[in-house]
């Protein structure tokens, strides 16, 4: 609890609170209240209670330990790349994604209020690496510099907390009414289709009718044989069986830089004959092959 800056504790402590009482409800995401996965929680389950964590791996443990029912996590903005290393914290989690969804981000730089009501000019701009990295140009364009911070509404609270004048926030705009900033200027990102994809996490899969004649996307990682060629071969099924692989990653295991795992997206769901031949090929090609969740499509690929 006292990880989140002091103007965030009660409203956190309140929500702990509200999750404990139902935990089936609780959606465990990171950051403060306010921040943009605060959103995507209420977003992609409407009435849940939202339980907010100080870090990725503290929101998986609450699905895990079940203080939570599920986790809403991001794991990449189309401008700024991966956000969540999720290819590390779910393979070992035994968790399951059973939803994706897709938030819009619009950013707001905030400050403290002032007795003129003048703001600036600001030396810092506080916020998550990924909130400076896709407002950067507007950061250069003003010279103020930017200082990361472990969340969005987090960097917002705790200019709150500082009431330095020198110091803004870039937050989601609902951050500034949580934590009685001033919203100097709205939509400072850089693009304006800045968009980051969440995926939800929970302790079972989906049941494969719910998915059962849904456009759909199945998530796993693999790690192919240590032989020539290994992932040109473990990949043919795929081209061969017509199925769509929309998303392949490679990150290397531990310390060692001698074998690389990669994690992939498909559209498609086992089950389907197409899609079954090309999992069974890359498992006969691979020495570990890992199903992370089968869910619905929430946007068309292409």
């Amino acid at each position: 609890m006292n990880s989140f800056p002091a103007p965030a504790r009660a409203m956190v402590a309140q929500m702990a609170e509200a999750a404990t009482a139902d935990p089936a409800r609780a959606i465990a995401y990171q950051g403060s209240p306010g921040a943009n996965s605060h959103r995507a929680a209420v977003e992609m389950v409407p009435g849940c209670l939202p339980l907010p964590c100080f870090s990725f791996a503290d929101a998986i443990e609450a699905v895990k330990d079940g203080r939570a029912g599920a986790a809403a996590i991001p794991i990449e903005n189309s401008q700024h790349g991966r956000v969540a290393d999720i290819h590390f914290l779910l393979p070992e989690s035994g968790l399951s994604i059973v939803a994706e969804h897709f938030l819009r981000i619009n950013h707001a730089l905030m400050a403290a209020p002032t007795a003129d009501g003048k703001h600036g000019p600001f030396e810092y701009a506080l916020s998550h690496p990924q909130a400076l990295g896709q407002s950067r140009h507007y950061l250069q364009k003003r010279g103020i510099k930017p200082q990361a911070h472990s969340d969005t509404a987090g960097a917002a609270a705790y200019v709150a907390e500082m009431r330095d004048p020198t110091l803004a926030a870039i937050a989601p705009p609902m951050a500034a009414d949580l934590y009685g900033l001033d919203i100097v200027e709205n939509d400072v990102e850089d693009a304006a289709d800045n968009t980051t994809r969440f995926l939800l996490l929970a302790r079972e899969p989906l049941p494969p009718e719910t998915v059962a004649g849904r456009p759909a996307i199945t998530t796993f990682v693999f790690e192919v044989k240590n032989i020539p060629a290994a992932l040109y071969k473990a990949l043919g099924g795929f081209a061969t069986n017509g199925v769509n692989m929309t998303k392949l990653e490679s990150y290397q295991i531990g310390a060692r830089f001698a074998a690389s795992m990669f994690y992939s997206d498909i559209l498609g769901a086992p089950g389907d004959p197409a899609v079954d031949r090309a999992l069974d090929e890359l498992a006969y090609h691979s020495k570990e092959l890992r199903i992370l969740g089968t869910y619905p499509q929430a946007r068309e690929r292409g």
